[in-house]
């Protein structure tokens, strides 16, 4: 359903309150952040810490098998003990699939909406207030994001920017096409725009994000077609921003360009999460992956020759219909020659609508529970052993958040460990140098190298 007439403000009241709960990849953090641009410019207010709100917005993800039952079980929870609930708006990729079922077998939701119609939010909790089912699971052809809030620096000095929604590969196992729609990129001048409010309000660190990132493509204030690897050239040339990052990333899409910037982009972290997801060409191709092993290799290697210091991370689906042992060993084999500093890793599960739902060959779960844990430990010795190779570097560190003991701030290393560090007159936002101490198998300890930070 399309609501095309003029948008209409809710009417909060005096000190109406809102919370946004997000799920799953970082590109629903963003929605989220963008959510509540949206209704703080409404008049709502961010509900305190454990405080009920008025209007609760869940702001869902399809990626995981049960996502749906998980959604529901969450308005449940959102019943307060003198019966009543606030204003439910369940948005995301979750209201994408479910649609017109969510407001079905759940009555109190009061707003459904997809993730490429959210800029629609303040209209249909209008309806909602009228006592309308505002349902819009739209997929527009013009972009949300002109419909949005300004941005704006935060509490943070990280941020993330998304430049590119939807995916084109029709991996058989993923639901994105259908929930986010075709590949789109983001207009070039609208991105930089948005990357310098952000670090005029005092964000260092912008992390690109896309369901395929490195397929961004635009044209430049000359009129030039660019790639991703232009943008972050252009990005880099901007006062304040220290460090850019992004994700996630396809094989097939790392062209020559963006592997010659991990070489050439000083502002560029050396970090690239590069999903292969399983190590078997016979398992690949029933993803339709689009690319081999040995492709995917070589684009590593090439990317270590650009950048000899990159961390590398990787997703993983193990249990996929069909693996063999033969197929999950292979697995394991690229793990061994790859070398992750990090990695995600999961079981198959079904996606309905996806042509794996319905292969056959279904692995059964206690396999895949055997595989995940097998995987993971190797995994997890790599990410120890990268971890161990740091103690004794000197590196530089932005702070981000505090830590649990006293004067304690845990920041980001360029290769994205959280390194603990404490020293007086350490504060949010700091740049500092310094070198790594100890190394555990989530997170770093360091010290400064100097009383001066920047």
């Amino acid at each position: 359903m399309t609501f095309d007439s003029p948008a209409r403000k809710p009417v909060p009241g005096p000190g109406k309150t809102f919370r946004v709960k997000s799920f799953g990849c970082q590109m629903n953090v963003y929605d989220g952040e963008r959510m509540a641009e949206m209704l703080e410019a409404g008049g709502y207010a961010a509900a305190a810490e454990g405080a009920d709100a008025d209007l609760v917005v869940l702001n869902t993800c399809h990626i995981r098998e049960k996502a749906a039952e998980k959604v529901y079980s969450d308005i449940g929870r959102l019943k307060r003990e003198d019966g009543s609930r606030p204003t439910i708006a369940v948005a995301g990729c979750v209201a994408q699939a479910e649609g017109a079922e969510i407001a079905r077998r759940a009555p109190s939701v009061d707003v459904v909406v997809g993730p490429q119609a959210y800029h629609r939010l303040p209209d249909l909790i209008a309806r909602a207030q009228r006592g309308e089912k505002a349902i819009d699971l739209d997929m527009p052809l013009d972009s949300k994001f002109g419909a949005l809030p300004k941005r704006a620096g935060g509490q943070r000095p990280t941020a993330f920017l998304t430049v590119q929604e939807g995916c084109d590969k029709f991996c058989t196992y993923c639901v994105v096409p259908y929930t986010r729609g075709a590949e789109t990129s983001r207009p070039f001048a609208d991105l930089i725009a948005e990357a310098r409010a952000l670090v005029a309000g005092g964000v260092r660190e912008i992390t690109l994000l896309g369901q395929n990132v490195n397929a961004w493509d635009g044209e430049d204030e000359r009129g030039r077609a660019i790639g991703l690897d232009g943008l972050i050239r252009e990005l880099a040339k901007e006062d304040g921003l220290e460090r850019i990052r992004y994700t996630t990333s396809h094989p097939n899409d790392m062209t020559d360009g963006l592997i010659a910037a991990h070489g050439e982009v000083d502002k560029l972290m050396p970090f690239l999460h590069l999903p292969v997801q399983a190590g078997s060409d016979r398992i690949l191709a029933a993803m339709n992956r689009s690319h081999s092993v040995e492709s995917y290799l070589r684009v590593i290697e090439r990317v270590r020759a650009a950048r000899p210091d990159i961390a590398i991370s990787g997703d993983f689906i193990v249990g996929f219909p069909g693996e063999s042992e033969a197929d999950f060993e292979a697995t394991l084999a690229i793990v061994r020659s790859t070398q992750y500093a990090m990695a995600y890793s999961f079981k198959y599960s079904r996606r309905p609508g996806t042509p794996a739902a319905t292969m056959d060959g279904q692995v059964e779960e206690g396999v895949m529970n055997d595989r995940l844990q097998r995987l993971q430990a190797l995994l997890n010795e790599q990410q120890q052993a990268f971890n161990e190779r740091t103690v004794g570097r000197a590196t530089r560190l932005l702070l981000e958040r505090r830590g649990k003991h006293d004067g304690q701030l845990i920041g980001k290393s360029p290769w994205l460990q959280s390194v603990h560090v404490t020293a007086p007159g350490l504060a949010i936002g700091d740049m500092v140098e310094v070198r790594i101490t100890s190394a555990g198998p989530n997170s770093l300890g360091a010290e400064p190298l100097m009383e001066e930070v920047a």
